[in-house]
């Protein structure tokens, strides 16, 4: 017999390319799905390959990408990318933001702003209205100032300088309050292996220093926000400022602690984002994504990638904190609406949806 394959053989793999920001740096990307485009600013520190190694980082991206094609990518100095000349700030994130979308030849997007992500978002939506269709901001904020007191301010950029290890855990408990001892430590390694202390102390230190409140008004897109009530990051009251100073915006809040949308129950966030961006008329009918937007429901999207997951119903139910019987009655649901005869064929029909490979909409440069 032969040697089992490697655990590298084994993880999940998506395409990263890279574009070059007015400074000169290599910014890495990945593109997965179909259809018009999803801009999704870095939240914190990031790695494109680290993240999409996280199972349930993956099952809360892939619905998306039924419906958009997401873009991700790793802000300089993190991740994959190279080191930006110079100290980093909203004003620089604004310009990678645009150099990406320029890169990319995208006129007009939509934007999901998670974290530290949504004040870059709205900064963007405010400078570039014409830019943006529509705007989601996830455990967002507009006065960084409001985040914590001084002296935890302080507290957290000293233990991060003085220790990233201790600092790295500490960060993990405070974003994933819900996750288990695994997705901690994972998050925990991919901050160490993402970036240094200093770039870390430095990314801390603007987050609490960012304000973009002066700027809510001037969002033109119709915009949903999302907040988890007792987020430890993130407080709530930071998502409703935004949603009360946004025009028109809608605030959409959610009980659970974790501030990465991606951990505790994710489902009702994939829902509400799901819903939003299939609604209204910011998107002609004639330009919306078909199938599997119109054939499966936001609920059914879900359980239709973790099936891809090669998850067990009971996984399924465990995942979308449900009855297995629930889990059941979808895999079925979505069997008899595909035409289908077995969990493989829903498998192999949505890797074909949403296959990094398939991100076909929107034209990636070499």
């Amino acid at each position: 017999m032969g040697q089992p394959p490697s655990r590298e053989a084994l993880e999940p793999r998506r395409p990263v390319r890279f574009c070059t920001a007015p400074t000169g740096a290599r910014i890495a990307y990945a593109c997965m799905g179909r259809g018009k485009a999803l801009l999704v600013p870095a939240a914190w520190i990031s790695h494109l390959e680290l993240l999409w190694q996280d199972p349930a980082y993956r099952a809360f991206f892939t619905p998306l990408s039924a419906v958009r094609t997401v873009v991700q990518y790793d802000r300089p100095g993190f991740g994959l990318s190279d080191p930006w000349p110079g100290a980093q700030g909203l004003d620089n994130d604004v310009v990678l933001l645009q150099a990406l979308a320029d890169h990319l030849d995208l006129e007009c997007f939509d934007l999901l702003g998670i974290s530290l992500g949504a004040p870059v978002s709205v900064a963007f939506a405010a400078r570039f209205p014409q830019r943006v269709d529509r705007l989601i901001l996830y455990g967002g904020y507009a006065d960084g100032s409001q985040i914590a007191a001084p002296e935890t301010r302080t507290a957290m950029l000293g233990l991060i300088r003085a220790h990233w290890g201790l600092g790295s855990e500490l960060l993990a408990d405070i974003f994933l309050p819900d996750g288990g001892a695994e997705t901690k430590a994972l998050f925990a390694r991919l901050q160490r292996e993402a970036a240094s202390p200093l770039l870390a102390v430095d990314l801390l230190a603007q987050c609490y220093e960012i304000d973009v409140i002066d700027l809510l008004d001037r969002v033109a897109a119709p915009t949903l926000v999302v907040h988890r009530r007792g987020d430890r990051a993130i407080p709530y009251h930071a998502g409703r400022e935004l949603a009360a100073r946004i025009p028109g915006a809608r605030l959409i809040s959610l009980p659970g602690s974790s501030h990465f949308p991606f951990v505790g129950d994710a489902a009702p966030i994939v829902r509400a984002i799901l819903e939003f961006l299939g609604d209204g008329p910011a998107t002609p009918p004639s330009e919306r994504p078909g199938p599997p937007s119109s054939e499966l429901t936001p609920r059914q999207l879900q359980v239709a990638a973790l099936i891809a997951e090669g998850m067990t119903n009971r996984q399924i139910a465990q995942r979308l904190g449900i009855e297995e019987r629930s889990a059941e009655g979808h895999v079925e649901r979505i069997r008899l609406r595909l035409g289908v005869n077995s969990r493989a064929e829903v498998a192999a029909w949505w890797g074909r949806r949403v296959s990094p490979d398939s991100a076909n909409d929107i034209e990636v440069p070499d």
